[in-house]
């Protein structure tokens, strides 16, 4: 049951940013919206199985990854509203944040390697998406920032140690705060 659901989500997710994003021609501010509502509608049918499986918000960042290759653009630009609108709409859902948090950075990681992207932007950019979406719906913005830093650093060290040092570096310069929360680890 659960890998049946883990999949409908992940194709769910997909389908709705293919849809919801080809022959937009701002991707990177619609992607936030488009994941976000996705989200929101798939939890609404799994109902409050799906809020509580760990693997929720990485199958949903995950299916957007897909889906925003897919239709042809950089998966890099869109990570923060991805990841953004994937933390928002668990939220809103009744997820909490720091499940949220961990889950889509991690994701964003994992799915950067396998794509061959630049996991230390993809770092960066996960980390600031996961604090937008805090801040839209109103936490703690300093904890999420912790929560999404530390997440990423746990998750680049089990990519590798190159991968840890990239990851390290490109948050240090460009996430406030990120070089303190790294240095306390």
């Amino acid at each position: 049951m659960v890998f049946s659901l883990i999949s409908r989500l992940v194709n769910g997710v997909k389908g709705g940013v293919v849809a919801g994003l080809q022959g937009s021609a701002d991707v990177a501010s619609k992607v936030v919206h488009v994941t976000k509502d996705t989200t929101v509608s798939l939890l609404k049918e799994g109902g409050e199985f799906a809020k509580e499986a760990l693997d929720v918000p990485a199958s949903i960042v995950k299916g957007a990854f897909t889906g925003v290759s897919e239709i042809g653009v950089s998966v890099v630009t869109a990570v923060k509203g991805i990841v953004d609108g994937t933390v928002q709409g668990l939220m809103e859902s009744g997820a909490g944040h720091d499940t949220a948090i961990r889950g889509a950075v991690a994701q964003s990681l994992h799915s950067a390697k396998e794509l061959g992207l630049d996991v230390g932007e993809t770092a960066v950019e996960s980390v600031k998406g996961s604090i937008d979406a805090v801040k839209q719906v109103g936490g703690d913005t300093i904890e999420a920032t912790r929560t999404a830093v530390t997440t990423a650093v746990d998750t680049a060290k089990d990519l590798g140690a190159d991968v840890l040092k990239t990851v390290e570096d490109s948050l240090s310069a460009g996430v406030k705060g990120a070089k303190d929360i790294i240095d306390s680890l």
